[in-house]
């Protein structure tokens, strides 16, 4: 059955906004959450002249309180079927630095790992209680495994593919189906501030399609590219030293994060 009230957060860009341009439709309740207004008002006025009611809101994943009153108040008023926890931001180290500002990493800890638990934490009680929901969680291939120019953002990525595996179980027993999104390099404003060879990329409107499909047939991973994703997990098997050295010679411009931890 198609979802018809869903929450996106990081929707005003990227792929959360070719997600719910894709699922604005006719009878669609969208729940959209973002930071940038001029951006977020422009996605929910083209879901609304789709036919989708939309609720915006201008909220940082990173509130916790403001992210709960705001998800349990659009969730009593027409309980979620979907919700993805999209949002994030990235950095990296330039050539020939060893380490990451720590204040970067803490904030990209705080909007990877902690805004996608301020998501859906709100609604596991509720969507346990109604024996009906799915969460899916927003992930990547550089949550498969370390890469030297952009620890910190592996960390957090690597850190929601082990929640949503450990949740999983014990969700689907209550009816409420988990899915893990892990996505290669999609052509979003995230991506493009990373200055390297991107194997594969695809646009935000495709990967859109493929997680949407993913998600309809309710499986527990949606990876893509197929090819990327397989190879990254054959870098799990070769020897470790020697990944190293081969992902040690690729260059890769990736700017630090100004965000900050409030």
């Amino acid at each position: 059955m198609q979802p018809r009230s869903i929450l996106i957060t990081g929707a005003s860009s990227g792929i959360g906004r070719a997600l719910a341009l894709g699922y604005a439709a006719p009878g669609v309740r969208l729940a959209l959450i973002g930071r940038n207004k001029e951006r977020l008002d422009a996605v929910a006025a083209l879901a609304r002249g789709q036919g989708a009611e939309v609720d915006a809101g201008l909220i940082d994943v990173r509130d916790q309180d403001a992210m709960a009153r705001w998800i349990s108040a659009a969730d009593a008023r027409c309980g979620f079927d979907l919700c993805v926890a999209n949002a994030g931001i990235t950095t990296g180290l330039a050539p020939g630095e060893l380490t990451e500002d720590p204040q970067a990493v803490r904030a990209i800890l705080s909007s990877n790992l902690l805004g996608v638990l301020n998501t859906v934490e709100p609604l596991i009680a509720p969507m346990c209680a109604r024996r009906n929901g799915q969460l899916a969680f927003v992930g990547s291939i550089a949550g498969l495994r370390g890469l030297p120019y952009s620890p910190a953002y592996c960390m957090t990525k690597a850190a929601v593919h082990a929640y949503s595996e450990s949740v999983r179980g014990r969700l689907e027993a209550e009816g409420v189906c988990v899915s893990l999104v892990i996505a290669g390099f999609v052509k979003t404003p995230l991506n493009d501030s990373i200055d390297a060879m991107k194997p594969l990329e695809i646009s935000d409107a495709q990967a859109a399609r493929i997680i949407r499909r993913g998600l309809d047939r309710r499986r527990a991973v949606i990876a893509f590219p197929r090819r990327l994703y397989f190879l990254a997990r054959l870098g799990r098997l070769l020897p470790i030293r020697l990944v190293d050295k081969i992902l040690s010679r690729v260059e890769v411009k990736a700017p630090k994060t100004q965000e900050r931890v409030r």
